[in-house]
Formats: C-alpha cells, sequence, structure tokens
C-alpha cells in the first residue's frame, strides 16, 4: 500500500465529506417516511396504498437502510479519527446516531417487511413498532445533528479527555437510553404521534441536551 493511501485512511476531511453526503441521504429519507409518506398512506386509497408498498417503499428503504449503515461506518472512522479529542458533544452525539442506525435494521427494516408483505407475520403489530421507532428517530435527528455539526465547528467543542463534565455525560446518556428504551419497549406518546408533535419536541430535547451540556 501506498502513502497516498495511508493519507487517503486518515484524511477527517475525505470521510467527513461522506460522512455527511451518507447523513443527508439518511435522514432526508427519514423525513420522508415521517413527514410525507406516512401523512400520504394514512389518507391514500387502496389501489394507491397498495402500489406504494409494492413499488416505492421498497425502493425508498433500500436507500434508507444502506445510507444509515455507511453513515455510521465513516462516523465510526471520523471518531477514530479524534479519539483523543472526545468531548461529551461528540460522546452524545455519536450515541444518538448508532441508535438510531439499530433502529433502522434492527426494527424499522425487520418490521417493515411484514408490512409490505414480504415476511410473514401481524402487519398491523409491526407497523405499530417501525413507526415508533421512526418516530424516535426523529425526535433524535435534530440533537444529534447539532451535535455532530457542534462538534467539529462549534466553539472548544473538542475537550480532552480530563476536560469531560461526566454528569453532563451521563444525564445526556440517561435521557437519551430512557428515549431509546421507549423505543424498544414502551408506546407512541403524545409528543411524538404526529408530525408537528414530533418536530416540536425534537428541537425542545435539542435544547434541554445543550442546556445539560453547557451548564453541568
Amino acid at each position: 500500500m501506498c502513502s497516498s493511501d495511508l493519507d487517503i485512511l486518515t484524511d477527517q476531511a475525505f470521510f467527513r465529506a461522506f460522512h455527511i453526503l451518507f447523513g443527508i441521504t439518511w435522514i432526508g429519507l427519514l423525513y420522508y417516511f415521517n413527514f410525507i409518506q406516512g401523512e400520504y398512506v394514512k389518507v391514500a386509497n387502496p389501489d394507491a396504498k397498495a402500489d406504494v408498498f409494492k413499488k416505492l417503499a421498497p425502493n425508498a428503504l433500500w436507500w434508507f437502510r444502506w445510507a444509515a449503515l455507511f453513515t455510521f461506518l465513516t462516523g465510526v472512522i471520523l471518531l477514530h479519527q479524534v479519539t483523543a479529542k472526545l468531548s461529551t458533544e461528540i460522546i452524545l452525539g455519536s450515541t444518538m446516531g448508532t441508535l438510531m442506525m439499530l433502529n433502522v435494521w434492527g426494527i424499522i427494516w425487520r418490521n417493515q417487511k411484514i408490512v409490505l408483505g414480504m415476511k410473514e407475520g401481524d402487519a398491523a403489530v409491526a407497523g405499530a413498532k417501525a413507526g415508533l421507532a421512526s418516530r424516535t428517530n426523529t425526535l433524535f435527528s435534530v440533537p444529534m445533528l447539532m451535535y455532530m455539526v457542534y462538534s467539529a465547528h462549534g466553539p472548544g467543542a473538542y475537550l480532552v479527555v480530563d476536560g469531560w463534565t461526566t454528569s453532563s455525560l451521563f444525564l445526556g446518556l440517561a435521557i437519551i437510553f430512557a428515549i431509546e428504551a421507549n423505543a424498544i419497549w414502551g408506546k407512541m406518546l403524545p409528543v411524538i404521534t404526529s408530525v408537528r408533535a414530533v418536530i416540536i419536541s425534537s428541537f425542545v430535547l435539542a435544547v434541554v441536551l445543550k442546556l445539560i451540556t453547557d451548564l453541568l
């Protein structure tokens, strides 16, 4: 392997560009499913709904799940490159991103295959599980994006390990994992049920986490 190949493997700008590209694709499709397709399917006639499930949704879900995976993989590489400069913001943002990717592959895609008739199972139950995980990912999306951008460009974003504020880190992680626990074992709550509610809640969560990391 030549030195130029090694340079690419350690080039933050190279992997950050692809991380952003895959992330735009992933989160864009997340918003499409939650804000557009999901709302359309609720009011569509049976023929139109069947057409969405047969032709549109499988194709969109292919791009969705692979964009999620490659966003995660390029993020892991970037995280490895900045290990010595980890911060509370980076840890909280990458934790949300990791949980979101696991939700895509472990809950959303597995249950959407049942909803779309690609696998045997109770479509109503599967749809509810996929919907809850998808809404949870939408809830995570604004604070996750805030931290991922802020970690690279915000003032004082890179904090050495000795400078971690453990109380803000642990409180932030507790909130994140409580939300994820509801996605796995809980139910659709009013704060994320509607499109309007989940958008507002996502911004509120971003503000709450920002206050925690700034004040504690």
